[in-house]
Formats: C-alpha cells, sequence, structure tokens
C-alpha cells in the first residue's frame, strides 16, 4: 500500500507542478504525469501481488482512452466544455491527449474505495470526480463552458453521468474476466457516460426553460 500511496502522490505532485510553468512546459508536464501513473500503476500492482489493482487497472485504461470522445463531442458539439491549449498534443485540435490516460487515477481511487460496490462506486465517483471539476479550473486544464447551472464550478449536468460511470466500471471490473470482455465493457461504460451527459444536458434544459 505505501507504494501505491507513493504513485498517487507523485502524479499529484507532478500534475501540480504544471500551475508554476507556463504553456506549452504545462501541458507537457500534465502529459509526463499521466504517462508516469500509468506505467507505475500496473508495476505497483504486479510487484505487490495486487491482483484485485491489476484488474482494476485493465479496465481503467481502455476505459480513459474512450473518455476521449465524450469529452471532444462536448468541446465540438455541445459546446459545454473547453480545453485551453496549453501544449503537447491534441485530439481533433480539441482535446489534449493527456486526458486519454487523466481518468484513470481518479477512477481508481473511487472503485478502490467503492470495494466493489456499484452504490459505493457510484458516490465516490462523484464526489471524486467532483473534486476534480473543481481543481481542473484552477490548473488551467478544462473549463466549462456556456449557459450552464454551476455549483463551486461543477456543472450539475454530468453529475448524474459520472455516478452512472462509476457504478457501470465497478461492474465490469467485478464481471469481465478477459480481454475482450474488459474492452467491450469499457466500450459500454463510456457510450453509457455519453448519453448520460445528453440526457443530463436536456433535462437542465428543460428545467431552465419551465423555471423561466
Amino acid at each position: 500500500m505505501p507504494a501505491l500511496v507513493a504513485v498517487h502522490v507523485g502524479f499529484a505532485v507532478l500534475a501540480g507542478a504544471a500551475y508554476l510553468v507556463e504553456p506549452p512546459a504545462r501541458g507537457w508536464l500534465v502529459l509526463l504525469a499521466v504517462v508516469a501513473y500509468g506505467v507505475a500503476l500496473p508495476l505497483v500492482a504486479r510487484a505487490a501481488g495486487r491482483a484485485d489493482w491489476l484488474r482494476l487497472w485493465a479496465v481503467l485504461a481502455p476505459l480513459s482512452v474512450l473518455q476521449v470522445l465524450p469529452d471532444w463531442a462536448l468541446v465540438e458539439v455541445a459546446g459545454t466544455l473547453a480545453f485551453p491549449d496549453l501544449g503537447g498534443p491534441r485530439v481533433g485540435d480539441a482535446v489534449p491527449l493527456a486526458m486519454a490516460g487523466m481518468w484513470v487515477p481518479p477512477l481508481f481511487v473511487a472503485l478502490l474505495a467503492a470495494r466493489g460496490s456499484a452504490w459505493r462506486a457510484a458516490v465516490a465517483a462523484v464526489v471524486v470526480l467532483g473534486g476534480a471539476e473543481v481543481l481542473a479550473p484552477v490548473l488551467g486544464l478544462w473549463e466549462p463552458t456556456g449557459d450552464l447551472t454551476e455549483v463551486a464550478g461543477v456543472a450539475l449536468y454530468v453529475l448524474p453521468a459520472e455516478a452512472l460511470l462509476g457504478a457501470a466500471a465497478c461492474l465490469v471490473v467485478v464481471h469481465a474476466r478477459d480481454l475482450r470482455a474488459r474492452l467491450a465493457g469499457a466500450a459500454a461504460v463510456a457510450l453509457l457516460y455519453t448519453g448520460a451527459l445528453v440526457v443530463g444536458l436536456l433535462l437542465l434544459d428543460r428545467a431552465r426553460l419551465v423555471v423561466a
């Protein structure tokens, strides 16, 4: 467990250090933090003989890559999210490549705390990812845009989607036993998350019209 804590502390230190430098170095430092975490986590899990940590990583790594797609859709289609160009490669000139690994750390922490319970994973995902949403604008990584209802900088429509993301990812970790099942499960979770975001946007928009 100390090694696992060290991996997360190291990631936090590198990501936090990005705040101290200017673009384009900031974007490259964030990418370095994500890559270092993605390499260190499975190595630590294997060295510690923790098959449960490896199962988490085996699902969350492909899921994080696929999460670039809903982020891209929010930028290009919905117009509710923006990723400032801080340096480093980008996907479709819209989403930093670092986001392909950025989902692993918060989801790993949330699912580890959930201990196999989908309900606990839903709650933990909202807490951990909601915290990330608060911190991200401070680092300039991303920010909600458009006419949205926000609390402490968090767009409210993402919260139900993040709860579903945590619960669904937990179910895949628990039930997927081979590589094909994990990849299929990760794809299904990313699509579920995308759909939940769209529904959340729709309901929020309808609610604003009713109140108005």
